[in-house]
């Protein structure tokens, strides 16, 4: 599967309106045509629909994600937030990892400033593989489809 292959993450993100459906779909897009040789990993969790992308098909390795969990907003985030530089301090967190901006609409995402933090987190995440042999193939892998999933009413 590629970037073309969107049928599950569709039926994942239905529960959603429409508004956070096209936010989400869009920021895939914009990540996809930045890397278009990482992995898409795919998790229908039980409060959300979030996807990232790995240079591997490994969670610990990725670099940014995209996590759809009410209908007021979608997270967009850094696995490794806490080790990518915000000069601007617009990433929100203060946990030991992860940190993301929350976006409402499309007009609310800073592009070039997120390209910057992207850039700098898909380095570290590479720097960081355990098997740096792997290839990147560009794979859109379904990792976790919960049974019970808590969705917005």
């Amino acid at each position: 599967m590629s970037k073309g292959e969107t049928s599950d993450l569709l039926k994942f993100l239905e529960p959603f309106n429409q508004e956070i459906q096209d936010i989400a779909m869009w920021l895939r897009d914009f990540v996809w045509d930045l890397y278009p040789q990482a992995n898409e990993l795919i998790y229908d969790n039980y409060n959300a629909v979030a996807f990232g992308w790995s240079p591997s098909d490994k969670l610990g390795e990725v670099f940014c994600s995209i996590a759809a969990g009410s209908n007021k907003y979608v997270h967009f985030g850094f696995y490794w937030g806490s080790k990518i530089v915000d000069p601007e301090k617009k990433l929100l967190g203060k946990g030991n990892q992860y940190r993301y901006i929350t976006v409402k609409t499309q007009a609310d995402f800073p592009i070039e400033y997120m390209k910057k933090l992207i850039q700098e987190a898909y380095v570290y995440s590479v720097s960081i593989m355990k098997d740096p042999g792997q290839t990147l193939s560009g794979a859109t892998i379904v990792k976790s489809i919960s049974a019970k999933k808590k969705r917005p009413e």
